[in-house]
């Protein structure tokens, strides 16, 4: 089996095929037109009542009592900690959007690729087979192309060739998937830095007045404490679940794609000698 990946999944069992099965649906639909306009819809939407949420907080016109979660939220964390909060928010959706679109299956070992080559070579048509594959731009088009470019030289050579490229190929879906493990590692620290400013206001408002200080000048410290904290972790989770996720998906596909493009190469090899 070629090797282009240090480490695969060793098994696949019921979670794993549950977990394959949600992914193709939730890939699917956001493959399609109609689901990346609404998509970018929903985002616009949200943009929207984030901003309209600062002008209500920057007026300040609704009762405590009265006031939304969101915009309670928002005046606990402050503006620093929500800015930098959404900000995360975006970019963990924005990244999952890309990683799951980049991880299909379809884009790694598409059916038509493996179909039109066999028949192309089927029909002794070896330049056809190879047009196909030069001109498809998935993972394993790539990786069977670079074997071809250097299949003169014998099939190590190729297979090397295959390597290198797989391996490339490989670490560009890792650098993509990174970034949700960034996210969760930075979000808890934001979260921790937050607790820690919370604090030291609180403190500060103590160790400042001459008089034992009410609760309520105490609270709003310690309220952006737990606020920033319990958002970090809430972006934290599912980030780190989403990347572990991802990464074994990536590692599984890349070992189909090695067996596949194996395969075909020496379905390649064997036409190129027949010819």
């Amino acid at each position: 089996m070629l090797a282009l990946s240090p480490s695969a999944p060793s098994g696949f069992n019921l979670f794993d095929l549950r977990f394959e099965s949600l992914f193709e649906f939730l890939s699917s639909r956001l493959s399609s037109k109609f689901n990346c306009q609404f998509i970018v819809r929903v985002a616009m939407v949200a943009m929207a009542f984030c901003v309209m949420t600062t002008s209500i907080f920057a007026q300040d016109a609704a009762a405590a009592a009265s006031e939304s979660m969101l915009l309670s939220t928002w005046k606990a964390l402050g503006v620093k900690y929500a800015v930098a909060f959404l900000i995360m928010s975006f970019l963990l959706v924005a990244v999952l959007v890309m990683v799951i679109l980049a991880v299909r299956k379809d884009t790694f070992v598409p059916a038509d690729l493996i179909q039109g080559v066999e028949a192309s070579l089927g029909e002794n048509n070896l330049q056809a087979a190879a047009e196909l594959v030069r001109a498809d731009d998935s993972f394993l088009g790539q990786v069977v192309s670079a074997g071809l470019a250097k299949l003169q030289g014998g099939r190590p050579a190729a297979l090397e060739a295959m390597s290198v490229t797989g391996e490339d190929e490989t670490m560009k879906l890792e650098h993509k998937v990174g970034y949700l493990a960034l996210i969760g590692n930075i979000a808890p620290m934001v979260g921790l830095l937050g607790t820690v400013d919370g604090m030291v206001a609180s403190f500060g408002e103590i160790a400042s007045s001459e008089q034992t200080p009410k609760p309520a000048k105490l609270a709003g410290g310690i309220q952006t404490a737990l606020y920033t904290t319990l958002v970090g972790l809430v972006l934290a989770i599912p980030a780190i679940i989403a990347y572990n996720l991802l990464r074994n998906r990536i590692q599984r596909l890349v070992v189909e794609a090695g067996n596949e493009s194996e395969k075909m190469i020496d379905q390649f090899a064997v036409a190129l000698k027949q010819s």
